[in-house]
């Protein structure tokens, strides 16, 4: 891997872990595939502060917890746009199917990066020719419930592609990892949580552990979750949902949601913003979102999710995903 390659690697590690230069952890960069740790289509899981392992569920579980694809009952279709920081975006497209009491998921998640100096051996601005990150993950997920769906397991077989401008032409990095995942819900109102995520070649891939569990009744939800990357240290995100059930709109469900997780600050927002308006300026903490689901759209269920995330200097990041139920 020549200079250049390990420099973009390092700025992107950078940017998408999104903290300070002195609060690096020590092991940053030391595995490759960083964007594997992105919250990429999970606009639920982004609004809640990333405490989302334990109550994971629908397509957006096949990128935070597979097991929480085992509560899926009809066929389902998600798409999800991330414009995150840097110029970096993702689009991911995600299906689940059932088989019986097995259920049956697909992901395809292609992201990108445009906007990136190139330097020379000698620091030299160079130009730039073509799309400087461009990375690839499809995958395949297996889950099933057990004793009434109290309990959930599930599995992902996932293959990455990275493609990094080292400004002469494209290194291509393969690799394939697995994500394991359970949850526990032995009585309604109490549910638990855990997933290995990223599973191979350590050096490779950022191997993590998510431990979680969550308080919930008809009318909210309080969840937290534990995370730990093998490159990173440990992490925390506690989320509170607000849900305004369908029954009492008579349109659609309704959930309001907010979050908190446990990242550095990233700089101060200079510019004139929501984020100031909100006293949100300085900090890279905090998120939010919401989420619409009706069960008769048209004769099928469709809901709607979105995100966002100020992350100071940075900027901003944004996620919307729809699905349809059929």
């Amino acid at each position: 891997m020549n200079i250049r390659i390990k420099v973009l690697l390092a700025c992107l590690t950078v940017a998408l872990s999104g903290v300070q230069a002195f609060a690096i952890n020590e092991r940053a960069g030391t595995s490759a595939s960083a964007f594997l740790k992105i919250d990429a289509g999970s606009p639920r899981a982004q609004a809640l502060g990333n405490a989302y392992v334990s109550i994971a569920d629908g397509p957006e579980a096949l990128f935070w917890n597979p097991a929480g694809a085992a509560s899926a009952t009809t066929r389902e279709l998600q798409f999800a746009y991330l414009d995150y920081l840097q110029g970096y975006k993702a689009r991911t497209l995600a299906y689940l199917q059932p088989l019986g009491k097995t259920i049956i998921g697909v992901t395809f998640n292609y992201m990108d990066m445009d906007g990136f100096d190139f330097r020379g051996d000698y620091g030299e601005l160079r130009s730039e020719s073509g799309t400087p990150v461009r990375n690839f993950v499809g995958s395949l997920s297996v889950a099933r419930g057990f004793f009434s769906q109290k309990l959930q397991i599930g599995g992902t077989a996932k293959y990455i592609t990275e493609r990094l401008y080292n400004g002469e032409g494209y290194n291509n990095y393969d690799n394939v990892g697995f994500d394991v995942g359970a949850k526990l819900r032995l009585v309604n109102w109490l549910g638990l949580g855990g997933a290995l995520v990223n599973i191979g070649d350590k050096e490779e891939m950022p191997r993590g552990l998510r431990l979680g569990a969550d308080l919930n009744t008809r009318y909210f939800t309080i969840s937290g979750e534990y995370m730990k990357y093998r490159d990173d240290d440990y992490r925390y995100g506690v989320g509170l949902e607000v849900h305004i059930p369908e029954d009492l709109l008579q349109v659609a469900r309704f959930d309001l949601r907010v979050g908190y997780y446990s990242r550095e600050n990233t700089g101060i927002n200079e510019e004139d913003s929501w984020q100031k308006t909100l006293g949100l300026e300085e900090t890279s903490k905090v998120s939010f979102g919401f989420g619409l689901y009706s069960s008769e759209l048209f004769g099928y269920g469709a809901s709607l999710d979105y995100a966002v995330t100020p992350f100071g200097a940075l900027g901003t990041s944004q996620q919307i995903a729809v699905s349809i139920q059929f």
